[in-house]
């Protein structure tokens, strides 16, 4: 269930001593070939941390050998240091784990807070440890090290004939649109070039991790690597390859809600009868981020006028008096007034659907969101590491 599921990866997760909690704090994971494909989806802030900056122009090669990631620390909004730092821990990578490895095919990804240089003198040590501990067991060590406010690790498998896509995410808060606040290493044993690999990535991001939204808020640092070390010596045609990676990154995305910082309910908005796709993200989104509505659901209130408002605030085509709203399937609201009894809604448990209907076309979307609770307010107001 994890990166090294894949035949031809090896990984470690260690304490370096990032982390004043003494807690693990980085991962290496390595690609032993034969093949070494790659292809990355990053933040589109436009701040974006060092390891982005890096691990963007690494991508751009269609090759990657290794991956170091670290939590503890974001290395974002750092200068040049912050650059050269990443730069560094590249190179230190490419020096301990032998000549089939460059510091320019190695990518670096980092999460934690914003606008702290790293301890390289313990990050760098740490690289040589995690190299000595690479196993083609050590995903789930891994996946633990680069959490930070995450409650538990996320892992994830597809299988095909012959092949397998595992993968790991990290990510609690900051999860919306443009990626969430995440890193996310996806490694397959297909024979899969590089120019594949990112068309399968950019369709299964589209249509997972840029379709969560916790906060609304974005992150400095996300990263999506995907990596093809052709061990199994097998091509699979491209949609059941692309199946696989969206499966993968269908399943952590969900777990990305599940675990968002502080909440009690999961919330899945489908947007349907729209005009075209981009209307039933937009309301999708719009409704995710209302912050009203985030409070009734934590609250167990189906409040419909909460989402015909968030609707009323997008661009997209609709008539007012034709929107039907439905909260656990019960149509609270019909054509733009009050539906069926609210009392009808059972909201005692921990997913929440909302179906908005536009009556305005034929496409339809899916969002993925959560409650706004006390909880996420204190993790927020108190953490500093």
């Amino acid at each position: 269930m994890t990166v090294t599921a894949a035949r031809g990866f090896m990984a470690a997760g260690i304490a370096a001593g990032i982390k004043e909690n003494g807690n693990p704090d980085l991962a290496l994971v390595v690609n032993t070939g034969p093949r070494r494909a790659a292809a990355g989806v990053f933040t589109s802030n436009r701040v974006k941390a060092a390891p982005v900056l890096w691990s963007e122009q690494v991508v751009k090669g269609g090759a990657v050998t290794a991956v170091v990631l670290n939590s503890g620390g974001a290395n974002a909004c750092t200068g040049p240091q912050g650059f050269q730092d990443t730069h560094a821990t590249a190179e230190r990578a490419a020096q301990v784990l032998g000549a089939e490895h460059s510091a320019g095919e190695i990518a670096v990804a980092s999460t934690g807070l914003i606008g702290l240089l790293l301890p390289m003198d313990k990050l760098l040590p740490g690289v040589e440890k995690a190299a000595a501990e690479l196993s083609e067991h050590g995903g789930e060590k891994a996946a633990i090290a680069i959490k930070t406010t995450d409650t538990v690790h996320k892992t994830a498998v597809a299988q095909g004939p012959g092949w397998t896509v595992g993968g790991m995410a990290k990510g609690a808060g900051m999860l919306a649109p443009g990626l969430a606040t995440m890193l996310v290493v996806l490694t397959t044993d297909a024979d899969v070039e590089a120019p594949a690999l990112d068309k399968a990535l950019r369709e299964a991001t589209r249509l997972t991790f840029d379709r969560i939204d916790s906060d609304g808020c974005m992150s400095t640092n996300d990263t999506v690597l995907l990596l093809a070390s052709g061990a199994s010596g097998i091509a699979p045609e491209h949609g059941e390859f692309a199946d696989a990676v969206r499966a993968v990154c269908g399943d952590l995305a969900r777990q990305l809600i599940g675990d968002a910082e502080g909440a009690s309910k999961d919330i899945r908005i489908e947007v349907v009868n729209a005009a075209s796709e981009d209307d039933a993200v937009e309301v999708g989104r719009s409704i995710a981020r209302n912050n009203l509505l985030k409070c009734a659901i934590h609250g167990e209130d189906p409040n419909w006028g909460r989402v015909l408002s968030a609707i009323g605030t997008t661009s997209a085509a609709f008539e007012p008096d034709r929107l039907n709203v439905a909260i656990n399937g019960v149509w609270v609201c019909r054509n733009g007034s009050v539906g069926e009894d609210r009392d009808l809604v059972d909201m005692r448990f921990r997913e929440v659907a909302i179906t908005a209907d536009l009556a305005a076309g034929t496409e339809s979307a899916v969002i993925w969101a959560n409650d706004l609770t006390a909880d996420y307010v204190h993790e927020n107001s108190a953490y500093s590491s």
